[in-house]
């Protein structure tokens, strides 16, 4: 039933367009099994990045992106495999502000009607969305992984944003 939810409030974003445009769905991470360090996902993670492939699945996925630590790769990987296509890691060379720009840098460069998966961190997601056109952008709690921003890019015009829940709801802490 949720999923069914999902698909409904994002089909107008991910699958219909008068004209073409670039697609952007922005999630944190699923689950880990340690609080620190760079540990891989928990079982919760493993469902959440399958969610998110199901989630995604039908909607052009081009790109996948990721930063080069294993909880997005693995988070990001059943939806790359799944549409053929190798998880990209975009390293933190800069600091915040510097990595965000080069996603959004690197987001332009896909077909003009692409959906582009980037899975990044709490501290990452939101300054992510800004650079891509999203101003009211919020980070998600530490204990929420079920967060979903889909941006739509319509060249100059403003980007259209929905905000959504994919897999096992999580609450804020």
């Amino acid at each position: 039933m949720i999923r069914r939810l999902i698909a409904v409030a994002l089909a107008p974003v991910l699958f219909a367009s008068s004209a073409p445009a670039q697609t952007v769905v922005i999630v944190r991470h699923g689950e880990k099994v340690a609080p620190n360090g760079d540990p891989d996902l928990s079982a919760a993670g493993q469902a959440r990045a399958q969610a998110l492939a199901q989630a995604l699945s039908g909607a052009r996925v081009a790109m996948v992106l990721a930063t080069p630590l294993k909880r997005t790769q693995q988070t990001a990987q059943p939806t790359a495999q799944a549409v053929g296509v190798a998880v990209v890691p975009v390293p933190f060379d800069g600091g915040d502000t510097a990595h965000a720009q080069r996603l959004a840098d690197q987001v332009r460069t896909a077909p003009a009607d692409a959906t582009v998966l980037i899975v990044g961190h709490s501290n990452t997601v939101a300054n992510i969305a800004r650079a891509l056109g999203d101003t009211a952008a919020q980070a998600p709690t530490d204990c929420e992984y079920d967060q979903m921003t889909v941006i739509q890019l319509a060249g100059a015009a403003a980007p259209k944003v929905v905000n959504a829940r994919y897999g096992a709801p999580t609450a804020a802490c």
